[in-house]
């Protein structure tokens, strides 16, 4: 049990720097589009407000297009996509964040809030940015 130690939330280690999609994006068009290639991630926005989020990893385009040998410029992002996509609250506690991505078998996911994605965190975030953090006091 933690005494007098603050939570260390997702909000203190995602990343704000998401890159979204449209679905009907082609595979080339949206990774040569991509501001932040780092995440690895691209978050593939709803098409209605009764539509949910999906994900698209760099091991989705890896295992669908390139390891099938089909055409990047040809395959539309909501081809490979994976949705609904798990979330997490950005005042999830990490360690919850940690237990989910086990659970699941997930490396990253977006962070919601109101229904809006406003980030991404990983396990890389969740380590290098958490160490860090609980190293400052």
């Amino acid at each position: 049990m933690r005494k007098n130690k603050p939570i260390l939330r997702v909000r203190d280690v995602m990343k704000t720097d998401v890159d979204i999609v449209d679905g009907m994006a082609t595979v080339i068009d949206a990774l040569n589009n991509m501001k932040h290639p780092e995440t690895r991630t691209l978050i593939v926005d709803k098409r209605h407000e009764d539509d949910e989020y999906g994900v698209v990893m760099f091991r989705d385009v890896a295992r669908r297009v390139l390891a099938r040998d089909r055409s990047p410029d040809r395959m539309n992002i909501y081809e490979i996509m994976s949705k609904p996509v798990v979330s997490v609250d950005p005042e999830m506690d990490v360690r919850y964040c940690i237990k989910l991505f086990d659970r699941f078998g997930l490396s990253r996911t977006p962070v919601v809030e109101k229904g809006k994605i406003i980030g991404l965190v990983s396990y890389t975030d969740i380590v290098l940015k958490g160490v860090m953090l609980q190293n400052e006091d």
